[in-house]
Formats: structure tokens, C-alpha cells, sequence
């Protein structure tokens, strides 16, 4: 399953010193910033690591968010903000928008989009494991919950920390909603299709697939049109991923479906949903091309390299000349003129979100040195404005090579 999934790139960011020089007017609280570089820094090498796995990546976040907790939560008994949070600037680039940066002297702009880097980790990771030339049954788990975990640190980033944010999300940006959603949905439907891998691979019932099937599909659908605002310089690739995975999965939907009217002596309404299918399955293959051919950032994926893609096509064209072979000899109906409307529910299988919690705050982190912290010491900084005009270009992370491996044709071994 190598180079299935579509993936954008990670946001890149300027080092951070955290020199709080005056500011810090004890060991104590010099400790603090100390280790808040070095955690930083060491969570950022993990994002390139191709040897990091799940439990090591949320080492490195719980140190580096129990002690950046510090500047954000309040330490001194009141309800006021935190006075450390307004206090250092941060840089980070856009998955989408290139390598200028978004720059916000806020450190919960740094918690959002470090945590949002760690959902697309999640994600890559998914993807890297997957396209392993025999996937195991506890690496597919692996995956599958990579995917959920993603889902939910971007659910949480959206509903708890983005609408902390003194300056607004800006328009089309990785924070924006119609953005953020779409990783949230794509996230839920890449899980889902370990899923329905998984209940083919065990010859689950056709109906169960069918539904499952016509979930992702919906799923693919609407992060589709989340996206349809946005500048098609920038979404125009990812859009035509989205739009491949939901017809390729609609495709599954009605050949399955077609499995169960035929069960059901249906024969005439399983030849019109087979014959859907392949509409479905048609588009998607010209799609594949299209997305092929279309400018944008991200990796491209190819599906119709894949022999879960290719398989699919095979399957629908047996199953439909098995329906008209026993129509022929046994059932003579006639074959609607309207596709079925598919109106499945998944009773299983649905995917939902990890929900994601912050680590404890630090024990260094306690009101006694947060009263160590003296703003009136340290020289402010009238450059690092809340929203300062646009900044030089970061360099782009450099991530770990996805090699391509022999493909098995399905995510389950």
C-alpha cells in the first residue's frame, strides 16, 4: 500500500531560544527556559526521524507541553493570563502555503501549531507503516490508531486552543476551519479504510461492506467540499485526492451493495448497482490521472498502482457478469433505469477520534518560580508585534523518504 495516501507537508518553524535574559531572575526559572529549548528541539528532530514510533513522539510532546504549559495555564492563583504567554515570538510555516511564515508572539500559537505537526506525524507514520511490503495484523492496528489519534489531536486543537487565539486564524491558513475540518474528516476516513481492508480480507458480510463502504465515501465527499472555497492554487491537488478516494469507495459501496441484492434474489437492482460501479470505479481511475497531473503541494499517492485499486476493478466486473448470467437463466428481471439510492448505515467499524488530553504540568513549573519571572527586567521586544508583516522564508522540513515496496494488494496480511 505504498503511496496510497495523500499527504501535505509538515509545517516548518524558526528556532526558538527562549533567552529570556533578565526576565528569568532565577535558576530556577533559567532551568525552565533551558529545558524548554532542548525539549523543543528534540521534538522537532523527532518529526524527520524515520526510526521515531508513536510511544517515543508522545515522550518528547508530554516533556516539551508539561513545561510549555508554564507560559500558558495560570500559576498564581488568579484567573488572569498567564504574564509569560505574550512574552516570545514564534514562527511556523503553512502546510499548504508554502515556506513564508505565520508569526505570533503568543505561546499558545506554539502549542496549536506544534500539536497540529504532531497530528500530520501521526498521519505520515500511517502512511510509512502501511506501505510495508507485508503489514501484520498489529501493524494495521497501528495504523488504524495513528489515524484516530491524528483525528483527535486536530479535533481538539480546533475545539479547545484555536479559539484562545488573540489574533484570528488567517484565511485559507492551516488553523482556518475549512482546513483544519478537512484534516479531522480525512483523518476519520483513511481509519476507516483499514477497516473495510479488514472485513474484505476476513470475508466480512457484503453488507457490512457495502455500508462501511458508502460511510468513507460520504466522508471523502465532505472533506471535499470543506475545501471548495479555497484558492485552487493551493487545494486543487488535494481536492482531486479526496474526490479519487470517494468515487473509489462509492465504487465499493454499490459492488458490495449489488453482492447483497443478489443474495436477496434481486438480481435485476444488483446488475443496475454493479453497473454503478463501474461508473464510479471509472471516474475514480480518470481521476487518479487528473490528480496525477495537477500542481500542489504534498506527496503524490497512486492509487491505481495499487492492487487493492486494481482488485477492485476485477471484482466489480466477476460479480456483475455472474448477475447477468443468473438473470439470463434464472430470474429475468428487468434492470431499473435509476441506480439504487444507497442509503447504508455502518453498525461497525466507524472510526471515531482519540481524544487527546495535555500532559500534567511540570513540577518545576510552580507558582513559587513563576513569581521568579520579572517582566519589568527584561528589554521588550517593539519588533515582535501580534501580527507583524510577512517574514523571510523557513526551509521546508526535510522528511524521511517513503521507498516504495513491493505492494501486497491489501493493508491486512
Amino acid at each position: 500500500m505504498t503511496h496510497w495516501f495523500h499527504r501535505n507537508p509538515l509545517k516548518a518553524t524558526a528556532p526558538v531560544s527562549f533567552n529570556l535574559y533578565g526576565v528569568a531572575s532565577s535558576p530556577a526559572a533559567s532551568k525552565i527556559c533551558n529545558d524548554l529549548r532542548t525539549t523543543r528541539a528534540r521534538l522537532l528532530d523527532m518529526f524527520t526521524d524515520a526510526t521515531c514510533t508513536p510511544e517515543i513522539m508522545k515522550k518528547a510532546t508530554d516533556e516539551y507541553f508539561s513545561l510549555l504549559q508554564g507560559f500558558i495555564v495560570s500559576l498564581d492563583g488568579t484567573t488572569q493570563e498567564n504574564k509569560l504567554r505574550f512574552i516570545q515570538n514564534f514562527k511556523w510555516t503553512d502546510t499548504l502555503q508554502g515556506n513564508t511564515p505565520s508569526s505570533q508572539q503568543d505561546a499558545v500559537f506554539e502549542l496549536v501549531s506544534i500539536g497540529f505537526n504532531i497530528a500530520l506525524w501521526h498521519t505520515k507514520f500511517a502512511s510509512r507503516l502501511a506501505g510495508k511490503e507485508n503489514v501484520t495484523e498489529d501493524e494495521a492496528k497501528d495504523v488504524h490508531k495513528s489515524l484516530k489519534i491524528a483525528a483527535g489531536i486536530f479535533k481538539y486543537l480546533k475545539e479547545a486552543q484555536i479559539p484562545r487565539l488573540i489574533t484570528p486564524a488567517e484565511k485559507g491558513r492551516d488553523l482556518e476551519t475549512r482546513v483544519i475540518d478537512t484534516y479531522i474528516v480525512q483523518s476519520q476516513a483513511e481509519a476507516q479504510e483499514v477497516t473495510i481492508a479488514r472485513a474484505i480480507e476476513l470475508k466480512h458480510n457484503a453488507g457490512l461492506i457495502a455500508a462501511l463502504s458508502f460511510e468513507t465515501a460520504n466522508f471523502y465527499q465532505k472533506a471535499d467540499h470543506t475545501l471548495n472555497t479555497l484558492d485552487p492554487e493551493y487545494s486543487s491537488k488535494w481536492r482531486k485526492y479526496l474526490q479519487l478516494k470517494q468515487h473509489f469507495y462509492m465504487a465499493y459501496a454499490h459492488c458490495y451493495h449489488g453482492q447483497t441484492l443478489l443474495t436477496s434474489d434481486k438480481c435485476g437492482e444488483a446488475i443496475r448497482s454493479l453497473q454503478e460501479a463501474e461508473k464510479c470505479y471509472s471516474r475514480a481511475e480518470a481521476l487518479c490521472k487528473e490528480y496525477r497531473q495537477t500542481k500542489g503541494p504534498g506527496s503524490t499517492a497512486k492509487p491505481s498502482e495499487q492492487l487493492f485499486f486494481t482488485k477492485l476493478g476485477g471484482l466489480i466486473k466477476n460479480t456483475l457478469e455472474k448477475c447477468e448470467r443468473e438473470n439470463g437463466f434464472i430470474y429475468f428481471h428487468k434492470v431499473p433505469a435509476e441506480a439504487p439510492i444507497l442509503e447504508l448505515k455502518a453498525s461497525y467499524g466507524l472510526a471515531e477520534p482519540v481524544a487527546f488530553e495535555l500532559p500534567a504540568l511540570n513540577s518545576q513549573c510552580s507558582a513559587e518560580v513563576y513569581a521568579t519571572f520579572d517582566l519589568t527586567r527584561g528589554p521588550k521586544d517593539d519588533k515582535a508585534k501580534m501580527n507583524p508583516k510577512p517574514e523571510e522564508e523557513i526551509k521546508p522540513m526535510k522528511e524521511p523518504d517513503l521507498k516504495p515496496q513491493k505492494d501486497t494488494g491489501c493493508v491486512i496480511s
